[in-house]
């Protein structure tokens, strides 16, 4: 293997057996693991309706300009 790449390897390994760097794999139980997800879905689903919202808003901005605009070329 490459010297370099081997060196940076073990430090990388001797780092995370420390823990002075974030390990890539951190071991979860499955009810924690549950719960972050579940706040996740939530914080989506959230932001869902939130641009669910904004689109509704701009959608009858735009067919209230149509109709307005429409209303002002009949009544000429």
């Amino acid at each position: 293997m490459n010297q370099p790449l081997e060196r940076a390897i073990s430090r990388f390994r001797r780092r995370s057996q420390n823990g002075t760097a974030d390990a890539v794999s951190v071991r979860v139980s499955s009810a924690a693991f549950r719960a972050m997800t579940l706040e996740r879905l939530r914080s989506v689903e959230r932001d869902l309706a939130e641009v669910k919202g904004r689109v509704n808003g701009l959608i009858f901005v735009v067919a209230g300009a149509v109709i307005t605009q429409v209303v002002l070329r009949v009544a000429q």
